[in-house]
């Protein structure tokens, strides 16, 4: 890795990622689930700062789904408990090293003291410019397409196009995902941003997140650089082999 010359121009300026593999990697080093969230969470804050350096924009990490609220309420409280600290204790660090939090998701129906939290953090880091750090929590795709809808309805429109959609989800400015990382293995979105990630390019690796190196973060992001990306069309050819471009 180290000898190999990289192009960061190629890199995404959008990444998501479904870190998944928590609670197996526990297991694996017998361990209890709450331990793996901690070393689950030592890894999104490495991620955090990789991604800075890879110079990646946005980078949205699938914290809390609405499915979660199906888990035992001791590893929920746990979860919530660990997001609080971790945002009390990081105000000023993000903010120095230029990391922009927001939130997706209905953020107004977790509890007041993350709710709280969440929003103290958005307003503390708002200047950050560096790397914009988006927390999908209590997020659902479905809903947030559900949502968009009801909000149009509202207006009044009879139609609704795709436009509209666009500009009613969660988080309108923010781009849509260049890469969407799932690790452990499982190979599907599990309701993550089922709009935004019409035309992205996925990577799935076997490492359980709490795993997840900086050597393998390098791996899916130089495999990114190497795919040609059509959104539907046919890829850019030389002008002289008699196919015109998609542009």
């Amino acid at each position: 890795m180290d000898n190999i010359s990289i192009d960061y121009s190629k890199f995404p300026s959008h990444v998501g990622i479904i870190m998944d593999g928590n609670g197996r990697w526990a297991i694996k080093n017998n361990k209890d689930r709450n331990y793996g969230h901690l070393k689950g969470a030592e890894t999104a804050e490495k991620v955090i700062e990789w991604s800075k350096n890879f110079g990646i924009k946005y980078l949205t990490l699938y914290t809390f789904s609405e499915e979660n609220w199906k888990r035992p309420k001791e590893e929920i409280e746990f979860l919530f408990d660990l997001l609080v600290r971790y945002f009390e204790s990081n105000y000023v660090k993000m903010t120095q090293n230029g990391v922009k939090v927001r939130f997706l998701g209905r953020i107004n129906k977790l509890p007041p003291k993350v709710s709280q939290a969440c929003l103290k953090t958005e307003q503390m880091t708002q200047e950050a410019n560096n790397i914009n750090l988006i927390m999908a929590m209590n997020y659902s795709g479905r809903q947030e397409i559900v949502d968009a809808v009801n909000k149009i309805i509202k207006e009044g429109k009879k139609e609704i196009t795709i436009k509209d959609i666009e500009k009613n989800l969660y988080l309108p400015d923010v781009p849509y995902p260049d890469l969407i990382i799932r690790t452990a293995g499982e190979k599907r979105l599990s309701n993550f941003l089922l709009w935004e990630s019409a035309y992205s390019e996925f990577y799935f690796t076997d490492v359980l997140w709490p795993d997840f190196t900086y050597e393998e973060y390098l791996l899916s992001l130089l495999d990114y650089s190497k795919r040609e990306r059509r959104f539907g069309g046919i890829p850019i050819h030389n002008p002289n082999d008699g196919v015109t471009p998609f542009e």
